[in-house]
């Protein structure tokens, strides 16, 4: 059995998806142009480090194909006293169990210290685009450091890892080192039989992994109680332990049986949510209704679109509506290029500013939190912000407080379309948006612009009918 990194990176973010990797059972989905974004702008990375900073770094010359000969070309260069060396291999056979380990870090760097070579080692260092050590990053230098120890008979007493900004980290192998062997023989053991490891949905981590859709519809065959929204793996758990693995199960459970594991008010959510699912129909989890949403004769709806990378908000959308003659009016305030920020937060404001009392309605606490951060950019003065988030109201935050739906995820998209709201485009996502922005700023395709403007009107036109749906039922069942 041949184990690389890459699979022990996947079996530390799920097991089934390494075990599907390994053995791949079936096609694999394309990958969504947003992953292969992040997956570029993360090799461009480690090349620019590389480059700009081990200019001298010397690295094997086989195909990565032949992981072999690569091994043996990376510990001859060791061998040599090399002092940096880049991509290469690091390979050990246990020939005892059957197993083949097999390591690629960026960087080797050579140290004083004994090892078969002589009167110097080897540390590893990984290059990473993330602003923080992420525990994943520190497993595999981990990884790295038992696969040296291996190779040179020689344990280094450190890793490393350099991520943006040239930002470097000392990785603590007292500490990372027993987690990753904890961790190899897991990801051994569920590699070691052909049966899939059980199905769980996480709306967190699933929806860009190449298997998410033959895994959804295992859940939904199987009606897994992971596509209840509020059931995490901990909950999960604890329901299996109580012989509860289905929605008319975890429906009809006793409360007092899980109130002393759960509490009174998640154990309330939980069996209503399960309810609704089954009955498929909407219920009032509180009757809080906020005096924003009330009909206002004029209403705004926001929702932005982003660049992360570039730390630009390139588009703000916004939705102006007229309650009394239902007319309707978008605005796109657009940064045709990142240097027009400034300007279309300015658009905004006087937007913003035509009605100065009318709520602004948005799903999410991203819009309120960058106009914190536009504000602070553009020196706005703080009495016009504390103005503009006092208008604010986060309908997302007033669904979960106040309905349970018979939804798998409380986002905008699963809610809207639950209540017969569609986008234009299907399959559209803000991810594809962020990848399309790119590529404008790079060939200047006007329908690139254009695909992105109708979905973030598709957004402002969903939170409205969000909005109306939710007013209408919570003063219904007043």
């Amino acid at each position: 059995m041949l184990l690389t990194d890459g699979l022990l990176l996947d079996y530390r973010r799920c097991a089934r998806r390494a075990h599907l990797n390994f053995y791949e059972p079936l096609e694999k989905q394309p990958e969504k142009d947003f992953l292969t974004k992040l997956r570029q702008e993360s090799a461009a990375h480690v090349k620019y480090v590389l480059e700009n900073f081990y200019p001298d770094a010397q690295h094997p010359h086989s195909p990565e194909q032949d992981f072999i000969t690569r091994a043996r070309e990376t510990e001859q260069l060791m061998e040599e006293g090399v002092e940096f060396i880049s991509n290469g291999n690091l390979l050990f056979e246990d020939s005892s169990k059957g197993i083949t380990l097999l390591g690629s870090p960026h960087l080797l760097i050579k140290v004083v210290g004994d090892s078969i070579w002589g009167d110097w080692s080897y540390i590893s260092i990984n290059i990473q685009l993330g602003r923080r050590p992420k525990p994943e990053y520190k497993l595999i230098a981990g990884y790295y450091a038992y696969l040296l120890s291996k190779v040179q008979q020689k344990l280094p007493d450190h890793a490393q890892i350099i991520l943006r900004r040239n930002n470097h980290h000392r990785v603590n192998l007292s500490e990372w080192l027993p987690r990753m062997e904890k961790a190899l023989l897991e990801c051994l053991a569920v590699l070691s039989i052909s049966q899939e490891p059980e199905v769980f949905i996480s709306r967190q981590h699933c929806s860009l992994c190449h298997w998410y859709t033959h895994c959804y519809y295992v859940a939904q065959r199987q009606k897994h109680l992971s596509l209840v929204p509020g059931i995490t793996p901990s909950r999960y758990k604890s329901l299996q332990s109580l012989g509860l693995s289905t929605l008319d199960s975890l429906a009809g459970a006793s409360t007092s049986v899980l109130e002393p594991v759960f509490g009174t008010q998640v154990v309330h959510s939980l069996k209503l949510q399960a309810q609704s699912l089954l009955e498929k129909r909407a219920f009032i989890k509180s009757n809080y209704l906020h005096p924003l949403l009330l009909t206002a004769p004029w209403e705004f709806y926001f929702d932005i679109e982003a660049e992360p990378e570039m730390d630009l908000e390139y588009l703000l959308g916004v939705l102006l509506v007229n309650t009394k003659t239902k007319e309707l009016k978008y605005y796109r305030l657009l940064a045709e290029d990142p240097q027009q920020e400034a300007l279309i937060w300015m658009q905004f404001l006087k937007v913003i500013d035509q009605f100065p009392t009318a709520p602004i309605f948005h799903y999410s606490e991203y819009e309120p939190e960058t106009l914190k951060k536009l504000a602070h950019r553009y020196k706005s003065p703080t009495r016009l912000l504390d103005a503009l988030l006092n208008r604010c109201v986060d309908l997302h935050r007033l669904v979960t407080r106040t309905v349970i739906m018979p939804v798998e995820s409380y986002s905008l998209k699963s809610l809207a379309n639950w209540l017969g709201f569609f986008w234009r485009d299907p399959g559209m996502s803000g991810d594809q948006c962020v990848c399309w922005y790119d590529d404008w700023l790079k060939t200047r395709e006007r329908s690139l612009l254009d695909s992105i403007v109708r979905y973030n009107e598709d957004d402002c036109m969903a939170t409205f009918y969000l909005k109306q749906w939710l007013l209408d039922f919570l003063t219904d069942a007043k």
